[in-house]
């Protein structure tokens, strides 16, 4: 079916529903790498107003990607609640932005209709919003989880300390864990991307994460980002593992490229619930995503790319995680060319992952090919933070030196608690505080020696 519409005498005419919210789509070189893109800004502005006029049921009526060989379509359309989606089910996209904006519209309201909304609904009003829109819909939208702490409570940010070696060195990682506690960081997860995938090594890492844990007294989850085999294998052999990591996307194929499937992460979910390690909740699982990972497999089938995201979502809400996250600059300009796009694409992200349920992260970071640099993360550090985000990461001086990417560094969660007066999770900050780590907004953050003195002596152990 063929959509269109008359701007200044000319008529637009799309195709097919891909076609239209390709060219609806905010200029991106992902889009253009994949010949999606609009043609000029006329026709985007066209496709735009096309889409604004469209009833949201199209979307429960024409696929994107085929019901029979994609299991993603097959989990949108089977789980999609016709109850949640009823209030808004006789709204156009654009009376649906109207709805979203109006000031009558609450965090209720939006938590009850994240069920009966789909992806591609989520994507296509996001594309017809400006950044305020993005930021205004997404701060008024709750996701609460909780494992050792509760996260996504109103006024809150809470981070992932990332504290990444190029060789795994436990000494190395450790270091950066206490580094990043002393900067009140590290509420959300602790979580080490390991140099390798080795079982032995996964299992150490997570090994002494949970040590380092259980020596401070901290409520704090941790999580080694190895594949979710491998995680399944380690909690097969007793290891102490908090949350299941895996990086998804939003196809099939795309997923394959991963090396899982729904089987798999279905897996690997009922074994994260078995361990029971949680002590508030039971959310386990841990997901990232990003734009333009459908496409760099080639499994888009001709969608774009942030609609290709969004759907990457449904997969992850399937599992009630604790956290996702849009690590939104770390593919590549082919895919984000410059600060501008990366910006919004975040912003997009997280507007869409809050809309659809999702307890919403960013890893505020750029590739150095990228046109883009710490000013560009610093806006949409401030921007993202001001929308309500529930986490963002952090690695020690804003470089990660095992993954070679630029991301935000510890003191940035400094500059938003005392600017933006956003403390972390309650149970973290209190232990803070009691540990001798005083995380008030604002506050000198004086350290002691008792609360220093654990952790030195757990590094000289490993030193030994």
């Amino acid at each position: 079916m063929s959509y269109g519409t008359t701007l200044d005498g000319t008529r637009w005419v799309f195709p097919d529903l891909k076609s239209l919210m390709a060219c609806a789509s905010p200029a991106r070189s992902g889009d253009e790498l994949a010949g999606i893109a609009a043609d000029s800004a006329i026709e985007r502005v066209a496709a735009q107003m096309a889409l604004a006029d469209l009833p949201l049921k199209v979307f429960l009526a024409e696929e994107l990607i085929d019901y029979e060989t994609d299991e993603v379509t097959r989990l949108i359309v089977d789980s999609h609640d016709a109850v949640a989606f009823a209030p808004v089910s006789h709204l156009t996209v654009g009376e649906f932005r109207e709805f979203l904006l109006d000031s009558e519209t609450s965090a209720v309201d939006l938590a009850g209709l994240a069920p009966g909304l789909t992806p591609e609904m989520a994507a296509a009003v996001s594309k017809l919003c400006r950044i305020q829109d993005l930021v205004a819909v997404a701060a008024k939208t709750q996701v609460t989880t909780g494992f050792r702490n509760t996260l996504g409570l109103p006024g809150r940010l809470s981070t992932r300390l990332q504290p990444n070696h190029p060789t795994d060195d436990s000494r190395g990682i450790a270091a950066s864990l206490i580094d990043g506690i002393l900067h009140g960081a590290g509420d959300a997860v602790i979580g080490v991307n390991p140099a390798t995938d080795r079982l032995e090594d996964y299992i150490r890492i997570v090994t002494l994460l949970d040590d380092i844990r259980l020596t401070l007294g901290a409520p704090i989850q941790s999580c080694c980002l190895g594949h979710v085999t491998t995680a399944i294998e380690a909690i097969n052999r007793g290891a102490p593992v908090d949350l299941v990591f895996q990086s998804i996307a939003g196809s099939e194929k795309a997923n394959r490229g991963f090396g899982v499937d729904l089987k798999v992460l279905d897996e690997a979910y009922a074994a994260g619930l078995a361990l029971k390690r949680g002590t508030i909740g039971a959310n386990v699982m841990y997901f990232e995503t990003g734009q333009g990972s459908a496409l760099s497999a080639d499994a888009h089938f001709g969608v774009d790319q942030q609609t290709m995201e969004a759907r990457a979502y449904a997969v992850a809400r399937r599992y009630r995680p604790l956290l996702v996250n849009t690590v939104v600059g770390f593919i590549g300009p082919e895919y984000l060319f410059n600060g501008k796009e990366i910006i919004r694409a975040g912003l997009e992200d997280h507007f869409c992952g809050k809309l659809l349920g999702l307890p919403m992260g960013c890893d505020v970071c750029y590739t150095n090919h990228a046109e883009a640099d710490q000013d560009d993360m610093d806006t949409l550090l401030t921007v993202l933070s001001a929308a309500g985000v529930t986490f963002v990461i952090v690695v020690p001086g804003a470089d990660d030196v095992m993954l070679n990417y630029q991301s935000l560094a510890y003191h940035d969660v400094g500059f938003i608690r005392r600017t933006l007066k956003k403390p972390g999770a309650p149970e973290f900050d209190a232990w803070l505080r009691q540990s001798g780590f005083d995380s008030a907004p604002g506050a000198a953050r004086p350290i002691t020696d008792a609360a220093l003195a654990p952790a030195l002596r757990y590094l000289e152990g490993l030193s030994a």
